[in-house]
């Protein structure tokens, strides 16, 4: 089942979404902030679309599609959900960048907020979010994210370590 928004449409990914993910993942602004692997084939990227186990309570990937024009824009996952905790880590990253600052990534968090608590049922989702990203930070914030924490030198880029926020939000704190 997909999950509405007021920009977006969240849905099940697959192989037909392989080259979009393959682009934003060789694409150095989009992955400024993002843990990078290994450089991939369009093919195996597809592979692993193909190869993935389909989505679970405990782990949940969104292709992020724009409702007006039905454009696969970025993704957004629940993952390590379990019913016990009633917790599920959040990663989001929107690949098209002429879609940054229009609203679709705080569109996206509140949509996956959302079916996360009504759905899943969960009471807590958290997630990290590298010192210096201020602009998803600001995005968290606004939704009702808030900094937990802060996880020294947890991201490397360019050769320097970075610090990480660690934030929460709490069923009932969604805004």
């Amino acid at each position: 089942m997909n999950a509405l928004g007021e920009l977006v449409e969240l849905r099940a990914m697959g192989p037909e979404d392989a080259d979009a993910l393959w682009r934003w993942n060789h694409d150095p602004e989009v992955m400024r902030f993002m843990v990078e692997g290994y450089p991939q084939t369009p093919e195996t990227v597809a592979q692993r679309l193909t190869e993935r186990p389909r989505n679970s309570y405990g782990d949940t990937l969104f292709g992020v599609q724009s409702r007006a024009d039905g454009r696969l824009i970025g993704l957004i996952a629940l993952h390590g959900a379990e019913p016990e905790t009633g917790t599920a880590e959040l990663d989001i990253y929107l690949g098209e960048k002429d879609y940054w600052g229009k609203g679709y990534a705080t569109d996206a968090m509140r949509t996956a907020c959302r079916y996360g608590f009504d759905r899943m049922r969960l009471h807590r989702i958290w997630l990290t979010v590298v010192v210096g990203n201020d602009a998803a930070h600001h995005v968290y914030q606004k939704i009702g994210f808030v900094d937990e924490g802060r996880l020294r030198q947890a991201f490397r880029r360019d050769g320097q370590w970075l610090d990480a926020h660690l934030m929460g939000l709490l069923s009932g704190e969604l805004r």
